[in-house]
């Protein structure tokens, strides 16, 4: 009896073409299961944390008490949640929060331009600058908190028990350990 027949079967009874199929699917099955591959990213590797501020500023956020705001968990020495390009970073510490003055440009007679303070009666309109601090993985192209680069003027949404809003990155600060 011969190995191979006339129409390609092993030992007259396996199709050749068959086997090579069930082969390949065992070994796409074993190589999910037994070998999934390695954790993390090749990026990960060679990078160090250290400890880095993040400062944002918040333009015309509508509330009507910012001082209720600051209050109720939104206060120095607190914690928010913080939305990174739509991916939940977790909660990250409050270091401070500085209002800014709402102010209007002014041209003089002279020509000169003064900035004044904002007459108008829409006073629930705030401006702010808060900073944030925690830890951040440097890798080559900057820091990453959780998997997302930061990078200055990049969208940060902060959310908490009474409040969502987006700030944007005006400066950002690692400390050395």
């Amino acid at each position: 009896m011969p190995i191979l027949d006339s129409k390609g079967r092993l030992f007259g009874k396996i199709n050749l073409l068959d086997l090579g199929a069930a082969l390949v699917i065992l070994l796409v099955i074993f190589g999910i299961f037994i070998f999934p591959g390695t954790y993390g990213s090749v990026a990960q590797l060679g990078t160090k944390t250290l400890p880095m501020e993040v400062d944002l500023v918040v333009r015309g956020l509508n509330v009507r008490d910012p001082e209720q705001l600051f209050k109720q968990g939104f206060s120095k020495g607190g914690k928010t949640n913080v939305i990174i390009r739509n991916q939940p970073y977790g909660q990250i510490g409050i270091k401070s929060i500085q209002e800014l003055p709402r102010t209007i440009t002014v041209p003089q007679p002279d020509g000169s331009v003064k900035e004044l303070p904002d007459p108008r009666s829409n006073n629930f309109s705030r401006d702010f600058i808060l900073t944030l601090e925690g830890k951040a993985e440097l890798t080559d192209s900057g820091p990453v908190l959780g998997k997302n680069k930061v990078k200055i003027g990049m969208p940060f949404e902060l959310e908490g028990f009474n409040y969502n809003f987006n700030a944007s990155v005006i400066d950002i600060r690692l400390k050395d350990k």
